[in-house]
């Protein structure tokens, strides 16, 4: 998609949105720019919320840029990439956090921390071992960060398995004893499987020494079956 025609796309998604989530918004705006990570290939910023006149929690307004340049980029690394839907998702996103900032809610500073733990997890940097406990929870346990899930396991000790449910079936995990706590267990053989991974997460219940105890997640990949 061509820079000007990004722009007429911004400029029509923006009028759908509410003026009320615009108080404070100073502008919307396109940038050609590309915007890559800059530690991770193949990840682009396409857009951004940028506070003015003060730190963010002083900030009532802001800016919001999106990147053509960094859809450009992703357009052509992905032929289905729905230019629609993404520049939808990026400007919802990014008033998001201009709300948020002028309410004082950093819940989605925290997400976004927790997008970018889950991607040193994925890259086998080192990590926040709790990171997933910023991702939404549609349910008590579970937690889901961009397209992963995270089924949430307090224990004493290394199980030698694990049952769960996903999707309304239950399931039996075996666990390497090579494993320690915390621990980050991707399963296979689901049924219905998500986009990105369904991760058991094995952790002690949290307790005063867990202040002065280094914690270095393990992770291992296993094959789940059904309970009968």
């Amino acid at each position: 998609m061509r820079l000007a025609d990004f722009r007429s796309l911004v400029d029509r998604l923006a009028a759908e949105v509410p003026a009320e989530f615009f108080d404070g918004v100073l502008e919307v705006t396109v940038s050609p720019r590309a915007l890559p990570h800059p530690a991770r290939g193949e990840v682009w910023t396409l857009g951004e919320c940028i506070p003015l006149g003060g730190g963010m929690e002083s900030a009532v307004q802001s800016r919001v840029v999106l990147y053509h340049g960094s859809f450009a980029a992703l357009g052509q690394q992905d032929p289905e990439f729905d230019w629609v839907a993404e520049a939808r998702e990026t400007l919802q996103h990014e008033l998001r956090h201009h709300v948020e900032w002028r309410a004082g809610a950093p819940d989605l500073e925290a997400f976004d921390r927790a997008a970018e733990q889950n991607f040193s997890r994925q890259d086998g940097e080192a990590f926040d071992p709790l990171f997933f406990l910023d991702g939404d929870s549609p349910v008590e346990g579970i937690y889901q960060v961009e397209d992963d899930w995270f089924l949430d396991h307090q224990v004493r000790h290394l199980p030698p398995s694990v049952s769960f449910a996903w999707h309304g079936r239950r399931y039996a995990a075996p666990l390497p004893s090579s494993l320690a706590l915390p621990a980050f267990v991707t399963v296979e053989g689901i049924l219905d499987p998500p986009p990105g991974d369904v991760l058991l997460v094995l952790r002690r219940k949290p307790g005063f020494l867990d202040l002065f105890r280094a914690q270095s997640p393990t992770s291992a990949t296993v094959t789940a079956t059904p309970e009968r």
